[in-house]
């Protein structure tokens, strides 16, 4: 397409999936039944995303416990009483805590990437979580015998090779979850915590080339999460000329939901380089309504007054699911408003004569 549309990530899980993970985690249901419901759930999701007519897709996480914790879940050096993320609607999600060194993955997105090939026939993008979110695993209090500073350099080697994997294994795009940038100035006006999240991902992005960075993207939104967000109060003033430093070719920036778009444009315009394309987020995962493809066209146009065309994306402001209990958003929504993301974006490059 003449303007890139792409999207995020999650896609609603199919309910008996959902209930078999919960049956499964009380000794209710087989790990063979289990399996068979995932890989019908990746087929099917594959299948009716394609449907939409969107050029790139996702296996839509439907085997990830979590967009943030996939590459833990399951290690044996973790207790559950980690960072608790509070949301605006009273409802919190809690991290894991590493008790001990050293630091490992035991899952790699490229293993998602890998399944997901087996079903799809256009490109796939690879959602990863990034080094910094990962780095909130880490107490405090520290770790006897294993100082941060061992943690943070066993995490960066982990996290480079969670993108590389994906970009070897043909990846359209990989995309780096960073929902915590925004929070962070919540939690730190000072933006200190922000720039040693940046620091960080610029550590494990400054290992890729050039040309291999064209291929890695930074997502940032107020984290949506049954229908809530944690940081949807933080003003994008204080984020982006801050996000906009990280070594990455590609910025999905949540946009839809914004109270004032023009002026979040305004800043985005201020700060991308010229080298850095940005997919503006056109629909809404958290609000039940699809928007209409003219609604849509309307956006990319409106983006269009402040990033040059060349530069412009579109995509949606966050995932759909993106943990996987996560039941606000009807399946079918979703991949109807993807659907409209696409007649959209397609319109909007016809007004444009591209």
């Amino acid at each position: 397409m003449p303007i890139p549309t792409e999207p995020i990530g999650s896609i609603p899980r199919p309910p008996q999936l959902i209930q078999a993970i919960r049956d499964s985690q009380e000794g209710r249901t087989s790990r063979e039944k289990l399996d068979a419901l995932y890989a019908e759930a990746l087929r099917d999701t594959i299948q009716r995303f394609e449907a939409t007519g969107s050029p790139v897709i996702t296996d839509g996480e439907q085997t990830k416990p979590s967009f943030a914790t996939y590459p833990v879940h399951g290690l044996n050096n973790l207790a559950p009483d980690g960072v608790s993320i509070p949301f605006a609607d009273g409802h919190t999600r809690q991290l894991p805590r590493l008790v001990s060194g050293p630091f490992r993955y035991k899952t790699q997105a490229a293993s998602y990437l890998e399944a997901a090939k087996r079903y799809s026939h256009i490109p796939l993008k690879q959602a990863v979580i990034s080094a910094s979110a990962v780095s909130l695993l880490y107490p405090q209090s520290g770790i006897e015998g294993y100082s941060r500073a061992e943690f943070l350099d066993d995490l960066v080697r982990e996290a480079e090779a969670d993108i590389r994997l994906c970009l070897e294994q043909g990846a359209y795009k990989v995309q780096v979850d960073f929902t915590e940038g925004r929070l962070a100035l919540k939690l730190d006006p000072s933006h200190g915590l922000l720039r040693q999240f940046i620091d960080l991902n610029n550590r494990v992005l400054s290992r890729f080339s050039p040309e291999e960075r064209r291929r890695i993207g930074v997502h940032t939104c107020p984290g949506g999460d049954q229908d809530s967000t944690h940081s949807a109060d933080v003003d994008y003033a204080g984020l982006l000329p801050e996000l906009f430093t990280l070594e990455a070719g590609n910025f999905y920036i949540q946009l839809a939901s914004e109270k004032d778009r023009r002026r979040v444009l305004s800043l985005i315009r201020e700060s991308a380089r010229p080298d850095q394309k940005v997919f503006v987020g056109v629909t809404d995962p958290i609000n039940p309504r699809v928007e209409s493809a003219e609604e849509v066209r309307d956006q990319v146009l409106e983006a269009a007054e402040f990033v040059p065309p060349a530069q412009l994306g579109t995509t949606d402001d966050c995932g759909f699911a993106p943990f996987s209990d996560d039941t606000s958003t009807a399946r079918e929504t979703a991949f109807e408003k993807i659907r409209a993301r696409v007649a959209g974006t397609r319109l909007a490059a016809q007004k444009l004569g591209l």
